[in-house]
């Protein structure tokens, strides 16, 4: 038997590729020095709670299904199909929000300025070279997953570093003071804080690679704990670097790693800016694909089980992959990159990819209560990594990370300022948000139709023979 290319050391680099993200840091960035507060708050409330949920739920229902599946184990196909509808819908989106920034990172590269008619070239060049890659299977990517990872810690480490020498060499860009470093709950601040949420959601996509894996119910648990800990030491160390070197009102929301890069050597040109910028495009591709491997399959298998379009279930006959979700990835990603040259003049990146926060963190919500219910109503499956306590703490470990989702999806997705800035910028997302979660909606209502049908349909076959049988007799 040929021995699997997905090691422990794989699998651990490849949580890291799929968790961390690099084009983040940015947003964070701009809560200012109170981003300490809530990285270090959200690594015990949310991020241990959730990683100890995923360790679980992953040995023990080890397959293609993901989230989808555990949701649809506890709660039945109609929650299992808004999870696998929402958590799908935010890759397309996310995916377009990073080819919108692909132009200006190759402009650096090559110090080219391209026409909107070229940059939107580039966007779909770059959207289908991901469609492309995922339509082989994950093994036969680990060389860009482990890559995308190494050059993701290689570039925090480097501007959280040299955050530390502007700060020493120059003074404090920031004053850091007790107070400071205390959360204000300022609407701004708040908002924000879904992107740290985000920044920490990816684990359980490690458990849809189980396949590839030697032994996965060793290296999901063992891959998710020691991710989670360089995750948290990584994005710690590069908010520190930035924070205590570059002023939070000169970082915008669309281009912070490679500002704060430029800012920090205060150049905009060179090798070493050029060097991170085509690092840093490198990551862009190493994040869709890794995320592209467990989106789509989650897709593909709930299509399979009826709940999703039946689109999503076609498979590669060559080598099983899920190729129609990808090439749904494609379709929509690129209709929203063409028809985005034409929208208001705003922050196309921080539109598009708040939206994606948005929907991305709504498919989390029911996972927790799953955990606690399969472990009611299925407490003999056989569980490799087991989260030990009584019932009361798995409550609140259920609760913790639940709560922090709905109030950070209340300050992103809700307009909670009224002037005419805030509303520019913030009704797109509760529009596109709106939107999405009434199609989710009528795919669940058509699904429903259609099984219904199928099963009127068995049963007045049944019927009919059973008829037909009592006149022969």
């Amino acid at each position: 038997m040929e021995k699997k290319k997905f090691s422990l050391l794989s699998a651990i680099l490849s949580v890291i590729c799929v968790v961390f993200v690099a084009e983040a840091a940015a947003p964070v960035a701009a809560i200012g020095n109170s981003q300490f507060f809530w990285w270090i708050f959200l690594l015990v409330v949310f991020l241990l709670p959730y990683g100890l949920i995923a360790s679980e739920l992953g040995t023990t229902y080890i397959g293609d299904g993901g989230i989808y599946d555990w949701v649809t184990k506890a709660f039945g196909h109609r929650w299992g199909s808004r999870v696998s509808w929402y958590y799908w819908i935010n890759y397309p989106l996310w995916l377009a929000s990073l080819a919108v920034i692909c132009p200006g990172l190759i402009s650096t590269i090559t110090v080219v300025q391209f026409p909107t008619v070229g940059a939107v070239i580039i966007e779909l060049i770059f959207i289908w070279l991901i469609v492309w890659i995922s339509f082989y299977p994950v093994s036969d990517s680990i060389w860009i997953l482990n890559g995308a990872a190494v050059i993701k810690m290689l570039l925090a480490l480097l501007i959280g570093g040299l955050g530390l020498y502007v700060a020493f060499t120059r003074g404090m860009a920031n004053e850091f003071t007790l107070g400071s470093l205390l959360p204000s709950f300022d609407l701004k601040s708040l908002s924000f804080i879904s992107v740290i949420i985000f920044n920490l959601l990816g684990f359980e996509v490690i458990t849809t690679f189980a396949d590839d894996m030697e032994n996965p119910k060793k290296q999901i648990p063992q891959s998710i704990i020691a991710a989670g800990l360089v995750i948290a030491a990584i994005y710690i160390f590069s908010a520190f670097g930035i924070g205590v070197a570059i002023p939070t009102d000169q970082i915008s929301t669309s281009s912070g790693l490679m500002d704060s890069f430029m800012l920090l050597t205060g150049s905009t040109t060179g090798w070493f800016i050029i060097a991170m910028a085509f690092l840093f495009l490198l990551t862009l591709f190493g994040n869709m694909i890794s995320w592209s491997l467990g989106v789509n399959n989650t897709a593909c298998y709930a299509a399979e089980n009826g709940d999703m379009p039946s689109v999503f279930k076609k498979r590669s006959e060559k080598n099983g992959m899920p190729i129609g979700a990808a090439w749904m990835n494609g379709i929509v990603a690129s209709l929203v990159v063409v028809i985005a040259p034409i929208l208001p003049n705003q922050d196309l990146f921080w539109a598009f990819f708040s939206l994606n926060v948005v929907l991305f963190l709504l498919s989390y919500i029911p996972v927790f209560p799953a955990f606690y219910k399969l472990r009611q109503i299925d407490p003999d499956a056989p569980r490799p990594f087991k989260v030990s306590g009584g019932k009361n703490f798995l409550k609140i470990l259920v609760a913790l990370p639940m709560i922090m989702i709905i109030i950070s999806l209340a300050f992103t997705a809700l307009p909670l300022q009224f002037d005419a800035a805030s509303l520019s910028q913030q009704l797109p997302i509760t529009i596109g948000a709106i939107v999405f979660i009434i199609f989710g909606e009528a795919i669940i209502w058509i699904k429903k139709i259609k099984k219904e049908k199928i099963g009127d349909n068995q049963d007045g076959k049944e019927n009919c023979e059973i008829n037909t049988e009592a006149r022969r007799v």
